[in-house]
């Protein structure tokens, strides 16, 4: 059985001081693997062994700006939404600023540029990441992405931070799903047409094969 350590001695092998390391539960940062019968916090070896992991990786050093529209019709809104943010970086003192900009649906979560920047916060490269808006990044699922974010040392901001009403959002995010499978249906009506014509002229070639002229 792994061998479970008190508070003392695991916060002299982190190399800070117990008091810390209640700090750290109190805030969830990093918690014990369990109790004693008397409450006592109680740390695992591995558990050590990879907060000295994480501690020993070098410091984010990348700051992002994100920039999404839907549609390629929506390019001018693409321009007018890196310009903001240039502005607001530079009025934030933000330097060496990299600009992503995405042409691609908040509920595609598969979109290429997405996917790079999820895998450079997830190898701890990115300090910060600067939004427009949170629904630029995701139109769902931004609080877990603000969680797996902050996991990795990267900090969020988001220039408008204004809220809908709990009605707002939720007919936002109906209009936005009967949007999403609107699409998808059109698409397959366009593939079964396609199919259709497909077919036929297979029908059609068959039929002059079987009785040559």
């Amino acid at each position: 059985m792994e061998m479970m350590l008190k508070t003392g001695a695991a916060a002299r092998r982190l190399g800070v001081t117990p008091k810390t390391l209640q700090r750290w539960d109190r805030c969830g940062t990093f918690s014990p693997l369990a109790r004693s019968p008397t409450g006592l916090r109680l740390y695992s070896e591995t558990q050590i062994a990879e907060r000295i992991g994480l501690q020993s990786r070098p410091a984010p050093y990348r700051i992002i700006g994100y920039c999404r529209v839907s549609s390629a019709a929506q390019k001018p809104d693409l321009r007018n939404q890196r310009r903001v943010l240039e502005e607001f970086c530079t009025a934030r003192g933000l330097a060496n600023v990299e600009f992503i900009e995405e042409i691609g649906g908040g509920l595609n979560f598969k979109r290429p540029r997405l996917l790079e920047l999820t895998d450079a916060i997830g190898r701890g490269e990115v300090r910060t990441l600067v939004l427009a808006h949170r629904d630029r990044l995701t139109r769902f699922g931004y609080e877990w992405f603000e969680h797996i974010a902050h996991e990795h040392g990267c900090e969020l901001l988001v220039l408008n931070q204004e809220r809908m009403s709990p009605e707002q959002e939720m007919v936002q995010d109906m209009m936005t799903i009967v949007h999403c499978f609107s699409s998808r249906l059109y698409g397959l009506r366009n593939y079964r047409r396609q199919l259709d014509v497909a077919l036929n002229k297979d029908v059609r070639n068959a039929a002059v094969t079987s009785h040559p002229a």
